[in-house]
């Protein structure tokens, strides 16, 4: 160690593991040749091994040791890192029935392999094992979990013959001694040496273990030695042979180049020398001439010795040898010298004594002696000595970790359960192992409880308690008191099984001294402990009276009269700490946790003390107190020496440098315990110096001496110091219930919910917040803290800036761990303005924790309260407690721009407006409370903040967009149109105005959204609407019909019916369904309500042409089909729309309907047919009235309808009955007038009766009708029906003459003209419409000459048929008599007119 710590007492720092027991890798095997012995001949024993390097930076090994146990023939290694989770690393090796010799592993490190050697009762062994360094690369220190050195030892074959050997019989392994040595040559061979039993040593050469060989044996014989005496010393006699006096009690070796000196401590109380390549003893030196010797030592034989070297580079061999005497002890320190012609020789350094009686172990270095004892009482004792410096031959202590009350006291207001839960699981007190072999006892075996994590073994606890206890009580009823004694007596019971089992696994086993890195370790039968440097201020309180009284004052501080004063001032503590009763500590205790002032406490517990004080020490504190010559400066060095209050901000953390493999610098488990362990310890006992400390206070200002005050002390100084004190009392408490606080288990939910949460807050890439590793034991929550934040902080410090003192030196672990304590320390600090602690608990979901910590310190401290309030927020928001989030929130926001964790939280991102720090803070508030889904408190803060930005009308528009976007969620329409309405930024006017329409259109809300008066808006509110109508579909959004009731609510009743119109003209186009021509009906007739309303000449509506199409916002740009941009159309043909075009529209509409509910088949085409259209669809389906009837409203003519029935009616005339059945359909949905339905009726009756009814009711210019209904006659070839031809013949027979001859029918032409001229005659001229026939007196007649010649031509033509040449000749002769009579009556007419 350091100077500069050599003189100071140590502290030991073992937390108890609270995770399961480590699994072990089980290996067994059975030597061959050996027989099984007993086991219980030796006791424990236990060591350790450092790697050469592991005090490097940049080496594999590390921060990396094996510890090892044995207990009869099992042993345990363990490989241990400071710095990584090790894989693999704990193996149970058993040599079944061969019990290892106590000290018997011996382990070695060459270049690629690291070789362990067994000594057992029978054998030897050795296991070569691949060295880290060889196996892994350095660059995997950077990971969190590497594997250990035992990852491949289940491959190796320990029953290989090259790697063992049977100790042979002659000359036999000494009975009465342990001791043994074992070593590696320089030549890779493994050599063990062994106390033989005639005397003396043997020593079994293994050959390499990749080189085939053989075993051989040497003794080595007392014969063969050239004497050797050291200069000065007196020889004794020498036997020529070897007698039991010579047997060796302790081996050890140091190996040369190519040779290796074996030293043995004997029976004889001589220490001898060998040289292993010489087989010769080269010295003899007996130690009992530096040893008080009475008669009975030199006659007693030396079991008890030890012997340890110590070698130094530059110092050379250092012997080590403690001489047992009863009931005292004395440890000799040599150094080896050489002299001329290879002589050696002692040179006594020091003798150093000890009264402990039982050594159970002891280290020695260059400089130091490092010793393990039991006392009378079983405790266990640690002490050290720097042999050099220390002249008076003071041991320094080392306070060691004392084991758990024997009791534990309940006070009858406490609940035994909880009281006795809450002192075994405190973490540090008990480990695991030791609860679970007690639950096992406790149980009687009757389960199994194994690898039970800390909360379920709390659980299965209180069960197997409470079974017991259940199951004892006897009578049903049992008073209140008779209850709690039951229960406290059940529980005591347990505690004792784990107090039991707790001292067992805490039996100091031996010490593990590291001399690379200067770490002492404490090996115990269930667990390891570190020993780290006492500050001063504790090791002032700790050390005995004795030792204090003893300090050199100088030591301590410069001024000699202050280090005095502070030495005094330490003393008065004591006293006050060693007469507080526990009920005294407990009123201590109480202040802080429930927030009273830790004065008033103080005060209480003197006046407590004073009247108790039966023992004087009242006057001995007095007395005290008169020794010191300024009482204010020393308590003010104390407590200068205790406060780590820094000025400025502790720098946040550098990226770790890889090329130093910093990034897992004591990041492992053990040490992160290690590390919080001692700030753990540190702040208890800091907590008590400062309880006594006010204390005594509070007793100066009781006496109010000047004298004792320091000659004129003001009573101001003294109120300030006390002032002081107390905050330092409450930040040691935090800090003490901080390392005993256990973290709670996260959900992985929870951990993703609120790293979004943090994620709006822009905090979840700050070094306070990394991904959980993960630990097996459940780690307190400064463990958490350290293991995720403060470790790369105080590394990076320690390392990492340019002023880094540790930055190119290799690892020196009392430095180290006290730099890390003491720049951890700061960082917990409750008065420091870091906020890291706190900001991990946040990251880390520890919410109970947090708010329990801020509980704690708000208050009493006045730093960071803002953060404070903004982290109880979190907690209260993640507690489902939005309201009391919401003022902590509130009440942080004064803080903003003052406190370093705000300034943070509030820094703007890249591209965003930069507003007041309030307003930023405000900003982020609100996306948390957004994102966390609490509107109502949204809406709150939001409001508040409008208030902060009077005079930035941006971030007033971002706030009432953000009231208005919440209010709508929640459903307040009225105040989201107020805040809309508010908003001084039209762009985000309109996008909430947008967001209003179609919220309330989704949620049918439009009595809200037409109601609202939009002053300024309404033409926004239109376009939005519209917009909207136009861009979504028709059958699932009713914007139009939003938009007629918005102008309507308005008596804009054009546009109203504009609204109704264009909605009735798209749902034709779009929407051909049923359903969308009943709309469409519905919509021309609100349109033309509309119109009426108006006066006439107001009442009509623009209509865009035919074929033109709405812009929707956002469309795409069309395409030609080859893929070029089409022309938009730089204008439009507007089109007027009248009363009357819109009357004409809704009747087409009504029959589109009409066609559609008759035959749904024709509603893809009705919705958008023209009219034309119409009358074709409404004939083919039979619709004969309603097509006449859409004929007549747009002017069209008849003739398609006419000429559809005609068709229907021939088709009946040449189909079957099927046909004639679906007729009965048609015809049914035309009015008929008289219609006749009796059996001699038939369909093609009714169809025909139907025409003839239309022909007659319907007349024509030119009979049209007549002559298109005899054209598709004729053209399909069926004969006329005589009522037709009667009927045609009274209009046009000239015309029906005509069609005759076009269809080439000769005789009814013939027939037809017979008859007419007849009837021009007089005969019949009724038929044919002829009011006056031929006369002299009346009008002229006439007759179609040219059909007639056509007639004639045609039949004179056809020559071969004989009834066309009669009828020829009779149609010749009834004209030539037709035209004699008409000469004669134009004679007479002339005659007349003559």
């Amino acid at each position: 160690m350091a100077a500069g710590l050599a003189e100071r007492s140590c502290l030991e720092l073992g937390p108890a593991a609270r995770a399961p027991p480590r699994r072990w890798r089980e290996v067994a095997f059975s030597p061959p040749g050996t027989s099984p012995l007993p086991l219980g001949r030796y006791g424990d024993s236990a060591g350790g091994f450092c790697y050469r390097e592991c005090a490097q930076l940049g080496a594999a090994t590390r921060n990396r040791f094996v510890r090892w146990m044995t207990s009869g023939d099992t042993l345990e290694l363990v490989e241990e890192s400071l710095d990584n989770e090790l894989l693999n690393n704990a193996v149970r090796l058993r040599i079944q029935g061969c019990p290892l010799l106590p000290g018997g592993v011996h382990i070695c490190e060459v270049q690629s392999h690291l070789v362990v050697l067994l000594v057992t009762v029978q054998s030897v062994h050795r296991v070569v094992l691949p060295h880290p360094a060889c196996s892994y690369r350095s660059e995997l220190l950077m990971e969190s979990q590497i594997q250990s050195v035992f990852t491949d030892i289940g491959k190796i074959n320990f029953r290989d013959p090259a790697n063992y050997y049977l100790i042979p019989n002659v000359p036999g392994l000494a009975s009465n001694s342990v001791a043994s040595a074992a070593w590696l040559s320089s030549e890779g061979e493994a050599l063990f040496a062994l106390p033989s039993a005639t005397g003396g040593i043997f020593v079994i050469k293994l050959p390499p273990h990749d080189v085939p060989g053989t075993v051989s044996v040497v003794e080595l014989k007392q014969s063969s030695v050239v004497q050797r005496f050291l200069t000065g010393w007196m020889p004794t006699a020498i036997r020529g042979d070897c007698g039991p006096s010579d047997l060796p009690v302790s081996l050890s070796v140091h190996c040369l180049d190519h040779d290796a000196f074996v030293f043995a401590l004997c029976q004889d109380h001589k220490l001898r020398m060998w040289s292993y390549k010489d087989q010769m003893c080269l010295m003899v030196a007996d130690l009992l001439e530096f040893v008080p010797v009475s008669r009975d030592l030199r006659l007693a034989a030396g079991t008890g010795h030890r012997l340890r070297l110590a070698f130094s580079q530059s110092l050379g061999l250092y012997l080590g040898v403690y001489m047992h005497a009863p009931k005292r002890g004395q440890f000799c320190v040599f150094q080896l010298v050489s002299t001329e012609s290879n002589r050696y020789s002692l040179d006594h350094i020091s003798s150093l004594f000890s009264s402990q009686e039982t050594l159970v172990d002891f280290a020695l270095t260059s400089a130091e002696i490092w010793a393990l004892w039991h006392n009378e009482e079983n405790q266990t004792v640690v002490k050290y000595i720097n042999f050099e410096q220390n002249v008076a031959g003071q041991w320094n202590q080392v306070f060691v970790q004392p084991l758990p009350e024997e009791e534990v006291t309940v006070r009858h207001d406490q609940d035994p359960r909880e009281t006795y839960l809450e002192y075994l699981f405190m973490p540090g007190r008990f480990t695991n192992a030791a609860i679970q072999k007690a639950l096992q006892i406790f149980s009687q075996g009757t389960e199994r409880h194994m690898d039970l994590t800390w909360d379920e073994l709390k659980k299965e606890v209180t069960l197997a308690v409470e079974n017991e206890f259940q199951g004892s009580v006897t009578e049903y009823e049992c008073s209140p008191e008779e209850f709690w004694q039951l229960q406290v007596e059940f529980w005591s019971k347990f505690y004792a099984c784990c107090l039991q089992y707790q001292e067992a696994l805490s039996r100091p086993l031996a010490l593990h001294l590291n001399p690379y890195t200067s770490m002492v370790c404490l090996l115990k039968k269930g667990s390891l402990s570190f020993f780290v440097p006492c500050s001063l201020v504790d090791h002032l309180y700790l050390l005995s009276n004795e030792h204090l009284l003893m300090e050199d004052d100088a030591a301590i501080l410069d001024d000699l009269e202050m280090s005095r004063d502070v030495v005094c001032l330490v003393q008065c503590l004591r006293l006050i700490g060693e007469s507080i009763s526990m009920e005294m500590a407990f009123i201590m205790e109480m202040a802080c946790s429930r927030l009273q002032p830790p004065e008033k406490a103080a005060e209480q517990i003197l006046e407590d003390l004073i009247a108790n004080d039966t023992d004087n020490v009242m006057e001995e504190i007095h007395s005290k107190l008169q020794e010191i010559r300024n009482p204010i400066h020393a308590i003010g060095v104390l407590i200068r020496e205790m406060d780590y209050e820094t000025d400025a901000d502790m720098e946040r953390a550098h990226p770790l440098n890889m090329r130093l493999n910093l990034t897992q610098l004591y990041g492992s488990g053990t040490a992160v315990s290690v590390v919080c362990w001692g700030v753990c310890k540190i702040a208890t006992i800091r907590f008590l110096i400062c309880r006594d400390l006010l204390i005594l206070q509070q007793l100066l200002l009781r006496l109010g001496d000047p004298v004792v005050l320091g000659g004129g002390q003001l009573f101001q100084s003294q109120q300030d110091l006390l002032h002081r004190t107390s905050p330092l009392l409450l930040s040691y408490y935090l800090i003490r219930w901080a390392s005993q606080c256990l973290a709670s288990d996260v959900p992985v939910d929870t951990l993703e919910s609120n790293l979004q949460h943090l994620s709006v807050l822009e905090l979840a890439d700050t070094t306070a917040l990394t991904t959980h590793k993960l630990v097996s034991s459940p780690q307190t929550i400064v463990e958490l803290f350290f293991r995720e934040v403060a470790r790369k902080h105080i590394v990076s410090r320690l390392f990492l800036q340019p002023n880094a003192s540790l930055a190119e030196t290799s690892l020196n672990w009392p430095h180290l761990i006290t730099a890390i304590v003491a720049d951890f320390l700061p960082l917990l600090w409750p008065s420091n303005p870091g906020f890291l602690f706190p900001e991990c608990l946040m990251g880390s979901c520890q919410y109970t924790q947090l708010q329990e910590y801020i509980r704690l310190l708000q208050p009493w401290c006045h730093v960071n309260m803002g953060s404070c309030c903004f982290m109880m927020g979190r907690c209260y928001l993640v507690m489902g407690e939005g309201h009391k989030a919401l003022d902590c929130f509130c009440q942080a926001a004064s803080e903003v721009g003052r406190e370093e964790f705000l300034d943070r939280l509030i820094q703007p991102e890249e591209g965003e407006m930069v507003s007041t720090p309030r307003l930023q803070y405000y900003n982020k508030v609100l996306r948390l409370l957004d994102m966390v889904g609490l509107p109502e408190l949204v809406i709150q803060l939001a409001s508040l903040a409008i208030m902060e930005s009077a005079d930035d009308w941006r971030s007033q528009a971002t706030l009432r967009t953000c009231i208005f976007k919440h209010h709508l969620d929640l459903g307040h329409n009225s105040e989201a149109y107020v805040a809309l309405t508010q908003n001084p930024d039209p762009s985000r006017q309109l996008d909430c105005l947008r967001q209003l329409v179609v919220v309330l259109c989704e949620r049918s809300q439009l009595q809200d959204l037409v109601e609202f008066p939009y002053v300024n808006l309404h033409n926004e509110v239109v376009g939005i609407i519209e917009s909207h109508a136009r861009a979504v579909d028709l059958m699932t959004h009713n914007y139009y019909e939003l938009l007629y009731a918005f102008h309507i609510y308005r008596h804009n009743y054009r546009k109203a019916g504009t609204v109704m119109f264009e909605y009735g003209m798209r749902l034709g186009r779009e929407v051909r369904t049923l359903r969308g021509l009943q709309k469409q009906g519905n919509c021309f007739l609100a349109a033309i309500n509309c119109l009426r309303l108006i006066r006439p000449e107001y009442a009509w509506i623009v209509q865009p042409a035919s074929g033109a199409v709405y812009e929707r916002p956002g469309a795409s740009p069309k395409r030609s089909h080859d893929g070029e941009y089409t022309a938009v159309p730089t204008t439009r043909q507007i089109e007027i729309l009248e009363l009357e075009d819109l009357e004409k529209e809704c009747v087409l509409a009504r029959i589109r309907l009409t066609l559609v509910q008759h035959d749904l088949s024709t509603a893809a085409v009705a919705g958008s047919s023209t009219p034309e259209e119409m009358v074709a669809l409404l004939v083919r389906a039979g619709l004969f009235d309603t097509a006449i009837t859409l004929c007549q409203t747009f002017k069209l003519p008849l003739t398609p309808v006419f000429e559809g029935l005609t068709f229907k009616c021939i088709k009946l005339q040449l189909e079957g009955e099927a046909a004639q059945a679906e007729a009965w359909d048609w015809l049914a949905a035309n009015q008929l007038s008289a219609l006749v339905t009796t059996k001699e009726s038939s369909a093609t009756d009714e169809a025909w009766r139907l025409l003839s009814s239309y022909l007659e009711r319907y007349p024509s210019q030119n009979s049209l009708y007549h002559r298109c209904v005899i054209n598709k006659l004729l053209a399909h070839g069926i004969p006329l029906p005589n009522w037709l031809i009667n009927s045609y013949k009274k209009v046009d027979a000239a015309e029906l003459l005509r069609l005759y001859l076009n269809y080439d029918l000769l005789e009814e032409a013939a027939d037809l003209v017979l008859e007419y001229v007849d009837a021009v005659l007089g005969k019949g001229h009724q038929y044919f419409g002829i009011e006056h026939p031929l006369s002299a007196t009346a009008p002229m007649v006439w007759l179609p000459y040219t059909a007639i010649d056509q007639l004639l031509q045609a039949l004179q033509e056809s020559t071969t048929n004989h009834y066309n040449v009669m009828l020829y000749q009779k149609l010749h002769e009834k004209l030539e008599d037709y035209h004699q009579k008409v000469s004669l009556a134009s004679r007479d007419r002339l005659y007349r007119h003559n």
